[in-house]
């Protein structure tokens, strides 16, 4: 079972869409982001919620209206959207066990419950170091690598299909 949620995916994703091969910020609706990346509109919708509230996208008026990202994509990290979609996550739940050992009477003797368990922190360490490893990686930097690997064609395209879809709307 995976740690975050699909929606953690989906909306790296969908904020990637939000970026221009150059680095510049577009405008897109939900909709047209669901359609470009053929995922649910509805569950998109509701993760549009949640980027919204914590300020990484803003919505637009207008024709149909649409989304933009609220500050530089430089600036977005993949932890700034791992919390606004899934929250504040603990990748290890520590039930004291170190305490629990049968040989030991009620109450535990102190030296088995002095200090922060080592189980404990070695998890914490491992957290710590997830969380600054998606910290370390902006929005700008998935979309950069994207197209820098796609062909050189894929912006174009791009362009054509959101303008098309905006001409037929």
């Amino acid at each position: 079972m995976a740690f975050y949620s699909s929606g953690v995916e989906y909306g790296i994703h969908s904020l990637m869409c939000l970026v221009d091969s150059k680095g510049d910020g577009r405008e897109m609706s939900v909709r047209e982001i669901a359609e470009l990346q053929n995922v649910p509109y509805d569950y998109l919708a509701k993760i549009f919620t949640k980027l919204s509230k914590a300020q990484l996208v803003e919505s637009t008026e207008g024709k149909g209206g649409g989304f933009r990202l609220a500050k530089p994509a430089d600036r977005i990290t993949v932890l700034d959207i791992v919390a606004a979609i899934d929250g504040e996550k603990s990748i290890f739940d520590c039930k004291e066990i170190r305490q629990r050992m049968a040989i030991f009477d009620e109450p535990a003797p102190a030296w088995a419950c002095e200090g922060i368990c080592g189980v404990r922190q070695v998890m914490q360490v491992a957290q710590q170091r997830m969380e600054e490893a998606l910290a370390q990686h902006t929005v700008l930097d998935l979309a950069r690598r994207m197209f820098r690997k796609a062909p050189e064609a894929l912006p174009i395209q791009i362009e054509e299909w959101i303008g098309n879809r905006r001409k037929d709307a």
